[in-house]
C-alpha cells in the first residue's frame, strides 16, 4: 500500500534529524521509501517563540498495517529524541502517517487521513512536489495541487531549505 508521511523538527540539527529519520523509515520491514521531498523551512504552530520547523514528505510503499507503521514511526521518533511534551510544543522529530492508500481510519491513537493535512501548507508544498496531480481519498476530484492553491502563502509561508 502507498502510504504518505510528513516529518518535521524544530529543536537541534533539524536537517540532519530528517536526513536520518528518512534512512530509518527505508529500513523498516516490508516498507520500501520511494521518494522524499525537498526540505522546507516554515514557522512554527501553535506556540510563540519557538524556533522554525524544517519539514519535508515522504512516498512510500508498505504491507504494514496502518497502525503497525504508526508504531514503527513512533519507535524512530523516540530514538531521535522524542518525549512527551505539550501539543505543538518544539520537538526534535515529528512524523505523521498523512494518508494510507484510501484507507480511512478513526480511532483514538490513529486517524487517517491526517485531520489538518489539507489546511497546512507546511504539509501540502512538499507533498505537492511528490504527487501535484494526486486526490486525496474522499475528495476524487481535487488533487493536491488545487488543495495547496487554497491556502495563501503569506499566511503560512514555506521555503525551500
Amino acid at each position: 500500500m502507498k502510504a504518505y508521511l510528513s516529518l518535521g523538527s524544530n529543536h537541534g540539527d533539524r536537517r540532519g534529524r530528517l536526513l536520518r529519520s528518512l534512512d530509518a523509515i527505508a529500513v523498516l520491514p516490508r516498507t520500501r521509501l520511494l521518494r522524499a521531498s525537498s526540505i522546507y523551512q516554515t514557522r512554527a504552530v501553535g506556540v510563540r517563540g519557538q524556533r522554525d520547523h524544517f519539514n519535508c514528505c515522504a512516498e512510500l510503499e508498505t504491507s504494514l498495517s496502518p497502525m503497525g507503521l504508526l508504531v514503527a514511526l513512533k519507535r524512530i521518533e523516540a530514538a531521535a529524541g522524542r518525549r512527551p511534551g505539550p501539543r505543538w510544543g518544539a520537538r526534535p522529530l515529528d512524523v505523521d502517517i498523512l494518508f494510507y492508500g484510501r484507507i480511512r481510519v478513526d480511532g483514538p491513537f490513529l486517524t487517517i487521513p491526517h485531520p489538518r493535512a489539507l489546511e497546512r501548507r507546511f504539509v501540502l508544498v512538499p507533498l505537492c512536489e511528490l504527487v501535484p496531480r494526486w486526490s486525496p481519498p474522499a475528495y476524487p476530484r481535487r488533487s493536491v495541487a488545487c488543495w495547496l492553491e487554497r491556502l495563501s502563502p503569506e499566511r503560512q509561508p514555506v521555503r525551500r531549505v
